[in-house]
Parts: C-alpha cells; sequence; structure tokens
C-alpha cells in the first residue's frame, strides 16, 4: 500500500477533499491544501468551461506564492474531477485544459473513460476512479486507473451501500495501490479509522460545505450545523442513482421524504440543465457524519482541527497497542 511520493511528501492530513457539485470553489481548494490535505473540485463547477482554465491557473498561482513564502510547510497537491458520462459533452474538452496545466491528480466518476487514463498519464498525472463496489472496483483497474476510492454506506452526495470495513477488505485481497475510504469522515479520529481498516487516505466531503470559502447558501450550512445522521435520507428519485440528502432541504422545496419515487424513465444527466443539476442546487446533499460539524468554520480552521485529532488520536492508539 503506497501513494506516489507527490502526494505524500506534503501531506500533514492524510485526507483527499471530495469534489462537491457546485459547493467547491477554487478558494476552498487552497485552502484546503495550504493546510495539507488534497484539495478537489468538480470541472463542471467552473461555468462557463473557459472558467475551468482561469480557476487551475488561480490555485497553481496562489499555492506557488504560498509555497515560496512557506517553504517549511508546502501545499499538499490538488485535484479536479471529471464525470466521464455520455450527456457530459464537456469532458474532452475539459481534458484538454487538465493536460495543459498538467493537474497532478484527476478524480474520475461514474464511469472509466480509457482515454482519460491516457492524457493523464501523458504528462505524469495519476487517475482516481471513486468505486461502490468490489466489482467496480476491479472494472476500474482493468480500465488503468492509478487509485481507487472506496465509497462506503453514508457518504454525502452519491453514495455506496457497503460496510467500509467490507468494502475495504474486498479490495485490498487483490489490490494493494492507492486506496482512499469515503463515508461519514468528518474528525481526525475518524481519519485514522480509515487508516485502521487499509485506505491510504480518508476521503471528506460535507464538513466542508460549512465552511466560509464553500459555494452554498447560508441555510444549507446552518442545516448542516443542526443536523445529525438521522437527518439524511437515501433516495435514487433525485439523480437517477442512489444518494444522501439532508431531510430539511426536500422538505423546503415542497417534497415529501416519504412519497419520493424515482422516474424509471430519467437516466442520469450530468448536463447544466438538467434535473440533477436543480436537484443539487436546491435538494442539499449531505453525509451521514456532519453530528462533528459544530459550527460555519473558515477551511483552514476545520482542517487544523482534524490534523490536531488525527496525530492526538494517533499517539493514543499507539500508547493503547504498546
Amino acid at each position: 500500500m503506497s501513494l506516489p511520493e507527490f502526494m505524500t511528501k506534503n501531506l500533514r492530513l492524510p485526507a483527499m477533499a471530495a469534489p462537491m457539485f457546485i459547493a467547491s470553489t477554487p478558494e476552498l481548494v487552497i485552502e484546503q491544501c495550504k493546510a495539507g490535505m488534497i484539495g478537489s473540485l468538480p470541472a463542471l463547477n467552473a461555468r462557463p468551461q473557459s472558467q475551468l482554465e482561469d480557476w487551475i491557473v488561480q490555485i497553481q498561482t496562489a499555492l506557488a506564492e504560498y509555497d515560496a513564502a512557506n517553504p517549511d510547510k508546502p501545499s499538499a497537491p490538488f485535484a479536479i474531477n471529471q464525470i466521464s458520462h455520455p450527456s457530459n459533452d464537456r469532458l474532452m474538452g475539459d481534458l484538454d485544459i487538465i493536460a495543459k496545466y498538467k493537474v497532478p491528480i484527476v478524480i474520475v466518476s461514474l464511469y472509466v473513460a480509457p482515454k482519460i487514463c491516457e492524457v493523464v498519464h501523458s504528462y505524469g498525472g495519476i487517475v482516481f476512479n471513486d468505486i461502490i463496489s468490489n466489482r467496480q472496483a476491479k472494472k476500474s483497474v482493468e480500465g488503468g486507473v492509478d487509485g481507487l476510492i472506496a465509497v462506503a454506506a453514508g457518504a454525502g452526495g452519491h453514495t455506496g451501500s457497503t460496510s467500509p470495513f467490507a468494502l475495504i477488505s474486498e479490495i485490498r485481497e487483490w489490490w494493494d495501490g492507492p486506496l482512499a475510504l469515503s463515508g461519514c469522515i468528518a474528525t481526525g479520529q475518524n481519519v485514522l479509522a480509515a487508516l485502521a481498516t487499509g485506505a491510504d487516505l480518508a476521503y471528506i466531503g460535507s464538513p466542508f460545505i460549512a465552511t466560509t470559502e464553500a459555494n452554498a447558501v447560508e441555510d444549507y450550512k446552518n442545516m448542516i450545523v443542526e443536523s445529525t445522521a438521522q437527518d439524511i435520507l437515501t433516495s435514487d428519485a433525485f439523480s437517477g442513482v442512489p444518494a444522501n440528502f439532508l431531510v430539511g432541504s426536500i422538505k423546503r422545496a415542497g417534497l415529501d421524504p416519504e412519497k419520493l419515487k424515482r422516474d424509471p424513465e430519467k437516466a442520469i444527466d450530468v448536463s447544466e440543465s438538467s434535473q440533477s443539476f436543480n436537484t443539487w442546487k436546491d435538494i442539499w446533499g449531505c453525509g451521514q457524519g456532519i453530528s462533528a460539524v459544530k459550527k460555519i468554520v473558515p477551511t483552514a480552521e476545520l482542517v487544523e482541527r482534524m490534523t490536531d485529532e488525527y496525530n492526538v488520536a494517533k499517539a493514543d492508539f499507539i500508547t493503547r497497542l504498546s
């Protein structure tokens, strides 16, 4: 189990931020990386497409300036997420921009497109694919990815249904490459637990929605602060595949959470005008680990808290084992 050196040498928290549709911003990514964890955002958050180039330049410039001023605590790398699906007509254009600026890490969602791996590998980058099953993990590796993101039960947004213990154990029977774990990770103790299961990185999303840098309305952020795991509902009614949402946002939209039903004729769609896009804007995704989110804070403060918790938990765990 090992990560490439460029991913680990500047990590102070062994974690990667999940790219969150709408919520992730360049400012959020910059602060995540400066704080010592891998930051990320979806390419589709940049609208129009030309904005993606501006954002990548903004991130690279800000991190280079930070590194020059802080040689003792340089920034971690960043990632861009690509939705590999026929409805994403921006895929190849976004990939050209990613290749132009040699984005170090690309996260592929839904399907593995061999072309993505080919292009990213051509300039020395690596590709992660988020998966929800051992079967999907094997197909992803066959497709040429370098790393896997195991999306377990309780993860925010599109989610898996398998226990993290079972999913990681099944994958580690045959895969010793880079592996991240997603699902209910909101504290430094959770990060340590992810590593203890056999993952190399924790994959964290929902807590970052309740940060000052996230592109989310205040009601969304406040609802996360005020909610617990019992306020999360898993449904495939909105985007066509199972995802976790805040019950309060469903009611806020005038819908009955107990009467949601998927339209079998509706395919997954990631285009700008799709129902999926409206869903993530109005029906708010969130994972089950949000009880740990007590207030809206700057990203730097959140990562610092998690890092401190992780170091304390690690030291305590070592003491208990000795």
